[in-house]
């Protein structure tokens, strides 16, 4: 899979982002998506063919970089400025390399697609997760 190349320095929430704040279960990197670890309550990195439903099943993408035990700020919903070049209309994808970003074309056997967003523009990504839940 071609993983969005993502400038973490770049990554900034829209005026209409809906954020909130939690603890890194390991070293995260702003623009990776995440989600949340029940047993821990510590945030990780999605994959979308990992062995566990809970992994494949994104709640954000971070905002700022993060080693485990450290907040990081979580984006859940609205416009994301995400510090990758999109092609507007085009639906971004949970990537196969934990906490990556893919357009729908990269997606392939074994993956459970999830929709991460909708680009909005070259850099603007409109963040909606959803899940299919099933395997190409």
């Amino acid at each position: 899979m071609t993983a969005l190349s993502i400038t973490p320095a770049n990554v900034v929430a829209g005026s209409n982002a809906v954020r909130d704040i939690g603890t890194a279960g390991e070293t995260i990197t702003a623009g990776q998506v995440l989600y949340l670890a029940a047993a821990t309550g510590r945030w990780m990195k999605a994959d979308t063919n990992a062995g566990t439903a809970e992994a494949r099943t994104p709640k954000a993408i971070a905002l700022n970089g993060a080693s485990a035990g450290q907040p990081v700020s979580l984006h859940k919903g609205g416009d994301i400025t995400i510090g990758a070049t999109l092609t507007a209309g085009v639906a971004y994808y949970l990537g196969g390399t934990a906490g990556t970003i893919v357009p729908v074309g990269d997606l392939t056997t074994g993956d459970y697609p999830t929709i991460i967003g909708i680009a909005k523009s070259t850099t603007v990504l409109a963040i909606d997760f959803n899940p299919s839940g099933v395997a190409l």
